[in-house]
């Protein structure tokens, strides 16, 4: 499986998916402001990440809104918010077949990149 999960409204994500350059034309991109991830998509990307958390995004301005950085979240809970709020999933997210690149950190986004050659 090929695919990235993205926001279009994010300069971060429009950045790194032009960074990543021709190699991703392949992939199936599902834009997750107007298509929501399904409970079986997270449970596939959890597979391949190792934890709901890890597909968590604690920058996502409801965070701290939501008063949720003075509570201890479990992984339930990270499953939970990522299923009803598209903004707490860490993007972009490319699955390129067994591999999960989580994110817009430098090093991610190069050795995604580096995946694609």
């Amino acid at each position: 499986m090929k695919k990235i999960y993205h926001l279009a409204s994010c300069s971060t994500n429009q950045r790194i998916l032009k960074e990543w350059g021709k190699g991703i034309k392949s992939f199936e991109m599902q834009e997750i402001k107007t298509e929501p991830i399904t409970k079986a998509q997270l449970e596939q990307m959890k597979k391949l990440a190792g934890s709901y958390e890890a597909l968590f995004s604690r920058v996502a301005l409801k965070f701290r809104s939501m008063g949720l950085n003075k509570l201890e979240l479990t992984e339930e809970d990270y499953k939970r918010l990522i299923l009803e709020e598209y903004t707490f999933l860490k993007r972009p997210v490319m699955i390129n077949e067994k591999q999960i690149f989580v994110g817009n950190a430098p090093k991610i986004v190069l050795a995604a990149k580096e995946s694609l050659e």
